[in-house]
């Protein structure tokens, strides 16, 4: 329990260091499109823009608990304003951000719930590892089922992307 308790606060202490900055927009989120993808609308804008949450890595839409983990981030983030930090482009142009609501992590709250993967850098395990670990753990979400999930990379390597055109 405590050890649980002092994993949350590391969580919300890492957090609220990284909205410290100037480098926070606002925005609000117009749909969301799986787990880890959002469109947002920026304060100030009329057009949507596609957003990657940064440190995650949640199921394909057509992936076993790919519903489940999109059905997640619409009960976070749907028509809410989210604070944005972003970190530049992926390479399919997606805008990379950590995005907080009302000084929750959304990449946090859905590795903690076992919603999405923590991504794992070339270097580092990233910023949700023990998070992961606990949810494995305490088996919730992605990693409650008799069968160990299938990570997106490991299916999009089998399967393709779900977005992929049909021949």
């Amino acid at each position: 329990m405590i050890a649980r308790w002092l994993l949350s606060l590391s969580v919300a202490v890492w957090t609220a260091a990284a909205f410290a900055d100037d480098n926070v927009t606002t925005a609000w989120v117009s749909w969301v499109m799986d787990g880890d993808t959002l469109l947002l609308v920026p304060q100030g804008q009329k057009e949507p823009i596609k957003v990657r949450v940064d440190g995650i890595d949640a199921p394909e839409s057509c992936q076993a608990g790919g519903e489940a983990a999109r059905d997640a981030m619409i009960r976070l983030a749907m028509r809410k304003t989210v604070q944005v930090r972003e970190f530049g482009q992926d390479h399919y142009g997606r805008q990379v951000a950590q995005l907080s609501i009302d000084g929750v992590d959304l990449g946090a709250e859905m590795v903690r719930t076992g919603m999405a993967w923590a991504y794992r850098y070339r270097v580092s395990a990233g910023p949700y590892a023990k998070l992961q670990k606990q949810a494995q753990q305490d088996r919730r979400g992605l990693f409650g089922a008799s069968e160990t999930a299938m990570t997106p990379g490991v299916f999009r390597k089998f399967h393709g992307s779900c977005h992929a055109p049909m021949n």
